[in-house]
């Protein structure tokens, strides 16, 4: 992992903390993200918005997405968690080289919700290989 993955990777959990600041539904908010032309724009080899901050990315995804779809209903996490979200997510990608959609559907939300507490003190590539071997277990 260099040093631009490691910061994509922060920015990414940046980014999902900041998703708790304006108190968007946790749940709404990373399954819109996961799947959106923002998280495939940042799964390619280069594009613009790698060198965003997570405040661009955000008014981007808004800006992409149908309103009704981020609702600011519901479960909001704590940070901390949705930062070890957005963080595994994208360090998943660098990882595997696996695209966010195609990660969200091995790990969607309440998997990675539920498995917080035990795997955010693992080694990420550990927390991964995990959540996959759940994911192939149920499938």
């Amino acid at each position: 992992m260099n040093e631009l993955q490691l910061k994509m990777c922060d920015i990414q959990g940046r980014l999902f903390e900041l998703s708790a600041d304006r108190k968007y539904n946790s749940s709404t908010f990373v399954k819109v993200f996961m799947t959106s032309s923002v998280a495939k724009a940042l799964d390619s080899k280069f594009n613009h918005m790698q060198w965003a901050g997570e405040e661009y990315l955000l008014d981007e995804i808004i800006t992409s997405v149908d309103k009704e779809s981020l609702t600011k209903n519901g479960e909001n996490l704590p940070k901390d968690v949705l930062y070890w979200i957005g963080y595994i997510y994208r360090y998943w990608h660098y990882y595997t080289g696996e695209y966010s959609e195609k990660i969200y559907k091995q790990a969607p939300f309440d998997t990675m919700k539920r498995n917080y507490m035990i795997f955010h003190t693992m080694a990420p590539e550990v927390a991964i290989e995990d959540l996959k071997e759940i994911y192939n277990q149920n499938n």
